[in-house]
């Protein structure tokens, strides 16, 4: 369905980063990490280059912390990275601007990392093979700001229009309702509540395994839509009774508690003004045609 937004008003800008190299605190010493059981495991987190982990693929699974898919790309300087990972928006277009694979575009997936660190982005296998670390990536930046008038209740975050006139919608009785494979219920919000909505990520807890089966989420896959309940994220993650949110998959699964797949929010609203509807397969690998 189309819905008119104010996409002919909004800035489109350039934000810039550089391939990001994983890294691991210097001080414990030990690079180790604790799992929801307490115990220690190294496995790759996020950051880097990941030739074999793809928008589309399960969440679950891998052998691996949050890991991002194809590519994470940060700036060095503090400042200008939170504006990268700001400005940033899913749907957005990616170009190389460096180094063998100069040239190459891909599409922001979206924001991770502990404290909004690090933007996601996806290139097809054989453009993988070939970017170096320290790359630079230019990101088209354009969504922050976009609104839909006859919802303005609605607040959008780091969300492309094109993105957004691509997925399933429609308005009901004034309500946004928005197509999503799954609903995440309250309890499973873990890592991002608290912390602002205008970049990172916000996780599923996943060390409840029986929890997850019952309500249908391990099956979920990067790049999936969901719709978050009880979720206001219009300034920072909280819990609030008749909230929602809208995120899409970002990031793997991991061991640690109060960790899972990590959820870009990209819509959200305090007191029913956000609604959802089930959409099976709604994945922005289909709807972007992200070849792996």
């Amino acid at each position: 369905m189309s819905i008119q937004t104010n996409a002919a008003d909004i800035v489109t800008v350039s934000v810039m980063g550089q391939v990001a190299n994983p890294s691991l605190s210097g001080l414990p010493a030990e690079p180790y990490r604790l799992d929801a059981d307490g115990r220690a495991f190294l496995w790759p987190t996020f950051g880097g280059i990941v030739y074999n982990v793809t928008v589309g693929d399960s969440a679950f699974g891998w052998s691996g912390d949050c890991i991002h898919p194809s590519v994470s790309i940060a700036h060095p300087d503090a400042n200008k990275n939170r504006g990268l990972n700001v400005f940033a928006c899913v749907g957005n277009e990616a170009l190389i601007v460096s180094g063998t694979t100069k040239g190459a575009r891909g599409v922001v997936t979206g924001k991770s990392g502990r404290f909004s660190d690090q933007v996601i982005i996806h290139f097809d296998s054989q453009t993988r093979r070939k970017i170096a670390v320290d790359d630079r990536i230019l990101v088209k930046s354009e969504g922050v700001g976009l609104c839909v008038p006859a919802c303005p209740d609605v607040h959008f975050k780091s969300l492309s229009p094109a993105l957004f006139d691509a997925l399933p919608k429609r308005i009901e009785d004034d309500v946004l309702m928005m197509g999503v494979c799954a609903k995440i219920p309250p309890h499973l919000v873990g890592a991002g509540a608290g912390l602002t909505s205008e970049g990172g990520s916000l996780h599923i807890q996943s060390t409840d395994r029986a929890e997850l089966a019952k309500l249908g989420l391990d099956g979920l896959r990067l790049g999936d839509v969901v719709a978050i309940e009880d979720t206001d994220s219009r300034y920072n993650h909280g819990y609030l009774r008749g909230a929602m949110g809208i995120g899409i998959i970002g990031q793997t699964d991991g061991p640690r508690a109060g960790y899972g797949p990590g959820m870009t929010v990209v819509m959200t609203a305090p007191a029913g003004q956000l609604g959802a509807y089930d959409a099976p397969g709604t994945n922005i690998a289909d709807i972007l045609g992200l070849s792996a």
